[in-house]
């Protein structure tokens, strides 16, 4: 009982801290043996022609903003193409979009989910380079320059930006632990791209070789991850540029969080059985590192420890093993209270930011479990299911 408590525990710490330590490391000391190459400048001589493709349905509150703030990003006028895809969409969506001349759009009446409406969109793409970003999310003006700068590296196979959630100085304890999860989220990247590459993507700003586009199946969850994984499986990096970033609002609630962290765990399960082959180490030394630490571990076996942990906690200390695991099991109960006073205060109304992520932490791991049962018992479809977003103003996208 002692041993594979131990053995659960460091699981839990690698996964959440000790990969990040591991990492970092390991950057350390491949920044000893050879210099890190950032590049700075934009050369707008060798800048590839970029299609930027967004999917829309029933955006019509929001879409005059992501359009204005899509024209608005800085790249070669001669070299720049915008589609819009609003398929299945009930509202004004399409009409509001058919009003800039500057956007190809693309609309038809079924809704076949995103991951389709991407397809259709890829098979008129003729530009050297895609870049990919939801309706709901706000880019930075030199976001396209950023990330399409890094494509004279033949080696590159697609750039990531870095998401921020903003959720103004009211923030509770979703928008809170959303935000906190999403900076550690952007070191880890920062230094698996450092390392070697970024596991996986988010589709709020990415961008990809169009050469490298290979058409995922239409049930897939998680689309965007599994795009960027592949072109990593083909032996290319995958780059993490923060300077190019995208800016969401935080989730409505922790209700709303929730249901979107789910949908994420059941595709999380779905990505590592299609993904199977990038588990072989031997095939893949540094990917599979990387992709275990960083996404497997989390999306698999770490959730269902947690409980086990504390169980087999609670009897060390009744079979008075010692008092190392009295001093553990009050910091676990400590550590569980305050998230379940962030959940009562939640349902309140009230914040108390000492709870916010022990809560956000809760949820999140909560989220994977109920994950795997939705994936497994076949209950999660690929047609998105959109979570609630606060409202505010978006002026404040850029800082």
């Amino acid at each position: 009982m002692e041993f594979l408590f131990w053995i659960s525990l460091l699981i839990i710490f690698y996964t959440f801290i000790g990969y990040g330590v591991v990492l970092y490391t390991l950057v350390l000391g491949k920044r000893l043996i050879a210099k890190h190459q950032q590049i700075s400048q934009v050369d707008y001589r060798t800048l590839p022609s970029c299609t930027v493709i967004v999917a829309a349905y029933n955006e019509a509150s929001i879409i005059r903003q992501k359009i204005d703030n899509t024209l608005g990003l800085r790249y070669p006028s001669d070299k720049i193409h915008y589609v819009f895809v609003t398929d299945g969409s009930t509202d004004e969506t399409p009409a509001l979009v058919g009003e800039y001349p500057a956007i190809s759009l693309l609309h038809q009446p079924e809704r076949t989910g995103k991951i389709a409406a991407v397809h259709r969109a890829m098979r008129g793409a003729t530009t050297e380079v895609v870049v990919f970003t939801d309706a709901n999310t706000l880019l930075n003006a030199d976001a396209l320059l950023e990330l399409c700068k890094h494509y004279d590296d033949k080696r590159i196979g697609a750039v990531a930006g870095e998401k921020r959630v903003y959720a103004g100085k009211e923030a509770d304890a979703s928008a809170a632990g959303e935000g906190f999860y999403w900076k550690y989220e952007s070191a880890l990247k920062k230094w698996d791209s450092e390392l070697y590459t970024v596991v996986g993507t988010a589709g709020e700003l990415f961008s990809i070789r169009r050469s490298l586009y290979e058409s995922v199946p239409l049930d897939t969850v998680l689309d965007d991850f599994m795009i960027s994984m592949r072109i990593a499986g083909k032996g290319y990096r995958v780059r993490y540029e923060l300077q190019a970033f995208a800016t969401e609002m935080a989730s409505e609630n922790v209700k709303e969080e929730l249901k979107r962290k789910i949908r994420i765990a059941a595709g999380g399960i779905q990505s590592i059985i299609r993904l199977r082959q990038l588990l072989n180490p031997f095939a893949y030394p540094v990917l599979a590192f990387q992709y275990i630490s960083h996404r497997v571990l989390r999306w698999t076996v770490t959730p269902i420890l947690l409980p086990i942990v504390l169980v087999i906690n609670v009897l060390l200390h009744l079979s008075h093993a010692g008092a190392i695991y009295t001093g553990l099991l009050y910091g676990q109960l400590a550590f569980y209270g305050l998230a379940f006073l962030g959940f009562l205060l939640e349902r309140r109304a009230l914040k108390i930011k000492v709870t916010f992520i022990p809560y956000y932490f809760c949820i999140m791991n909560y989220a994977v479990i109920a994950g795997m049962f939705r994936y497994f018992k076949g209950g999660q479809s690929a047609v998105w299911e959109r979570s609630s977003r606060k409202q505010a103003l978006k002026a404040d996208y850029n800082r």
